[in-house]
């Protein structure tokens, strides 16, 4: 037998489903990711946490859960939703099916919506505050538990999901993951030493820098610039991660630390707090950048670039300082995709170079760090 379960937003829309996943009540920002396929890399990416997540693909679940393909340890949204949920995968890969997943890991689903309505919604609307239950299904209730739900602004999410202590990384990319055809193979031997801040890194990106030839040393999020340069890197990687940037301090504050004595590149999150560090200013965006099939130009070759992209903050291009310059571009909206520091070896992306399972078109800025390190290690 199915168990009802309801949606409601903070602007007093209410939708009714069925539960698939763990019952209970989550709240969270109402957000919609336009990923055909990747729900498994989406459910463990550790920037989705305060999240509800809602997919716009119509059938999601297909092809089931594989242990391979995970981004961290576990789930971090707070809840997902689906048009409709397949509860007999297909696929030789497959472990588990979504809802046992979910399930397995307290997650609470949703499925039987009109995820187009709801879509259309948080567009014209911009991102809310929602609640989902499976125990609470009084409409004036949940809206008013939807109403007084905290947010994403101002709250510091990064340590609720960054790691309590430093490890080293030594997994490559999995054999699936790579392309049949790919230009640069691994290196075999890790001839750099990266430092890895993870505010919520993917685990994919770790896996690229070990291919791309670097020894990976992952400290939490929280360490200070003294920290990391007590390692000797040859270059700092700034990570993804949930949340608003701008309560970060302790992490520009580190940022601001090692511009300028080692190489920098980060991703995402990492991208909206070296503009910090560097003195601009973020801005969260309506209702954000989350899929597989985003458009980017890239300003120095003038190429363009299908990125997987998720974030709901964005550097603000009018705060600015002389130091950055912009080098791509989300073509959706013209917000700023990447920057590079003028003085300092240091660059950032607004999306996910790493992504899985795709697209691959922007793997190339790995290459890129690593021929900063060595160009670094030359002039030394």
């Amino acid at each position: 037998m199915t168990q009802p379960a309801k949606l409601a937003l903070e602007d007093g829309t209410v939708f009714t489903g069925v539960s698939f996943g763990a019952a209970g009540e989550v709240d969270g920002e109402v957000c919609f990711n336009t990923s055909m396929t990747g729900y498994q890399e989406i459910l463990t990416d550790p920037s989705y946490r305060g999240q509800i997540v809602t997919m716009t693909y119509t059938e999601i679940g297909n092809y089931g859960i594989n242990e391979e393909d995970v981004e961290s340890g576990k789930p971090h949204l707070s809840g997902f939703i689906v048009k409709e949920v397949t509860d007999r995968p297909s696929n030789f890969r497959s472990q588990e099916s979504l809802g046992a997943y979910l399930k397995r890991n307290g997650i609470v689903g949703l499925a039987g919506i009109d995820t187009r309505m709801l879509v259309r919604r948080l567009r014209t609307g911009g991102a809310m505050k929602g609640i989902i239950s499976t125990t609470d299904l009084d409409d004036t209730s949940l809206i008013r538990k939807a109403k007084a739900s905290p947010g994403l602004v101002g709250r510091d999410l990064v340590r609720e999901v960054l790691p309590s202590q430093p490890s080293q990384w030594k997994q490559p990319l999995s054999e699936w993951a790579k392309l049949p055809l790919e230009a640069n193979p691994a290196f075999e031997k890790q001839d750099f030493h990266v430092v890895a801040l993870d505010y919520g890194m993917k685990w994919n990106i770790a896996r690229h820098l070990w291919d791309e030839g670097s020894r990976v040393t992952i400290l939490p999020g929280t360490a200070t610039a003294e920290d990391v340069l007590a390692y000797h890197p040859d270059g700092v990687f700034l990570s993804n991660g949930p949340g608003d940037p701008e309560p970060l301090d302790y992490a520009q504050n580190c940022i601001r630390g090692v511009l300028g004595k080692v190489p920098v590149f980060g991703i995402c999150l990492g991208h909206q707090l070296l503009g910090l560090a560097c003195g601009a200013k973020t801005f969260k965006l309506k209702f954000g950048h989350r899929g597989a099939n985003q458009p980017v130009l890239n300003v120095l070759t003038g190429k363009v670039e299908i990125t997987a992209q998720n974030h709901g903050f964005a550097v603000e291009e009018d705060s600015l300082p002389s130091c950055l310059e912009i080098t791509h571009r989300n073509l959706n909206d013209n917000t700023i995709a990447g920057l590079r520091h003028k003085e300092a070896p240091a660059f950032s992306v607004q999306y996910h170079p790493e992504s899985s399972s795709g697209p691959h078109d922007s793997r190339y800025l790995f290459r890129r760090f690593r021929e900063m390190m060595q160009a670094e290690k030359l002039t030394a």
